[in-house]
């Protein structure tokens, strides 16, 4: 008996039964391509999360260092002016205006800077420079930072210089 070769109408016969199976599956996958599901979804805010939670203290301990330094930097420049000061006029600046060494806005929002000087025999000076009260910098481990006219220099902690 011969085969009689399948026309358009057998054709789509013998595939009525896999068509539909196959569209329904390729219309699933198509959908699925198209978003996210919950469990990846929460998955990628765990993963951001624990990621958040590592970096911020750190980020916010480098910022402290790094207006520590800056503040450092500053006492430095002003002890190194005064003393130009006392060769000049025999004395050393009474405030941080006559010495004209502007601050840095990041040392401004961070600490509170005094100068003390004495002008007995021999004539003194101590810069000191203060976390201001409600800033970040408080939680610096360094504290108060000190430098005087002989050029010791002091803080909480003794690596901080």
């Amino acid at each position: 008996m011969a085969r009689v070769p399948a026309g358009p109408f057998l054709s789509h016969l013998q595939h009525m039964f896999t068509d539909s199976y196959n569209s329904a599956t390729s219309a699933m996958r198509a959908a699925r391509a198209r978003g996210f599901t919950l469990i990846e979804l929460v998955i990628t805010i765990a993963i951001v999360g624990v990621l958040v939670a590592v970096a911020l203290p750190t980020y916010r301990d480098h910022m402290r260092k790094s207006r520590r330094a800056e503040a450092q930097a500053y006492l430095m420049a002003v002890a190194g002016r005064q003393q130009q000061f006392l060769i000049d006029s025999r004395a050393y600046a009474a405030t941080l205006a006559t010495i004209n060494i502007p601050m840095p806005a990041s040392v401004v929002a961070a600490y509170d800077v005094t100068l003390v000087v004495a002008g007995g025999p021999p004539p003194t000076f101590a810069l000191t420079a203060a976390p201001k009260v409600g800033t970040d910098q408080v939680y610096e481990r360094c504290g108060t930072l000190t430098v005087d006219q002989t050029g010791a220099k002091t803080a909480s902690l003794s690596s901080c210089w």
